[in-house]
């Protein structure tokens, strides 16, 4: 089974820049997207020619902001929006697909923004979010994809003495709240299978920084742990453009 998961930046944007030839030249399974910023019916129209996936996304109250969706080719047993807590699900942030043998999450983590201003709810989401993760993994294993907003390790960003501390995505508080999602029970795969192995997945539109491959590491697929047996591999597709963030995917036996 191969899935995607792609912060499209504005999925609107990215039908417009060929996105149905990507989705065919991928042939995944199913791809878990974030940040459409689009209310539900205009994702379906953006969507509206790619063939053979049901479409199950979630939008924000605030229109066009944050937003996620599945795109599946294997009919869910369940789908579900959110982590059933009214503050967070306002911004559309979570999809939950129910599979006869895993779960399967989509997640745009909230961004600490500039001047950190929403950093102490950054920490709130983490709490609730670990709790929401590791409930559903007394259930059946969970497969965790999505933008993270977080580099993890010093080998996750380009620059981390210059942004540590200083940018969101890379404050002790947000690194932490990574290592409590690890230390619950999941396994980033990506690191877990390439442990020296420098990989970004988003670069800032200024200064040239994707051309420089000046990134950061925030899009992530975490998985139960004792789903890591059936993890085949774990990648980043740095050449798939339309977006500041590129896809990264899962293979699994």
């Amino acid at each position: 089974m191969k899935l995607i998961s792609w912060n499209v930046n504005g999925v609107r944007a990215v039908a417009k820049k060929g996105f149905a030839d990507q989705v065919k030249a991928w042939n995944a399974d199913i791809i878990c997207l974030q940040e459409t910023k689009a209310q539900d019916d205009e994702v379906r129209q953006a969507l509206k020619d790619l063939n053979g996936y049901e479409i199950f996304p979630t939008s924000a109250v605030r229109k066009g902001y944050s937003g996620t969706g599945i795109l599946t080719r294997h009919k869910p047993l369940n789908v579900s929006y959110g982590i059933g807590i009214e503050e967070h699900d306002q911004e559309g942030r979570v999809v939950t697909a129910e599979f006869d043998d895993f779960y399967l999450l989509t997640a745009y983590i909230p961004n600490s923004g500039s001047e950190l201003a929403r950093l102490d709810y950054r920490q709130v989401w983490d709490k609730d979010f670990r709790g929401y993760l590791t409930k559903l993994a007394k259930k059946k294993p969970v497969i965790a994809c999505g933008d993270f907003n977080v580099a993890h390790q010093p080998i996750d960003l380009a620059r981390p003495k210059e942004n540590y501390n200083k940018t969101s995505g890379y404050t002790q508080q947000e690194i932490d709240g990574m290592s409590a999602l690890l230390k619950a029970g999941f396994t980033d795969t990506y690191r877990h299978l390439r442990p020296d192995e420098p990989g970004y997945s988003w670069w800032s539109a200024r200064f040239g920084a994707r051309q420089k491959n000046i990134g950061w590491r925030i899009d992530y697929f975490l998985v139960s742990s004792p789903l890591m047996t059936s993890v085949s591999d774990s990648f980043i597709m740095p050449n798939e453009m339309g977006s500041d963030h590129c896809p990264v995917g899962l293979l699994l036996k």
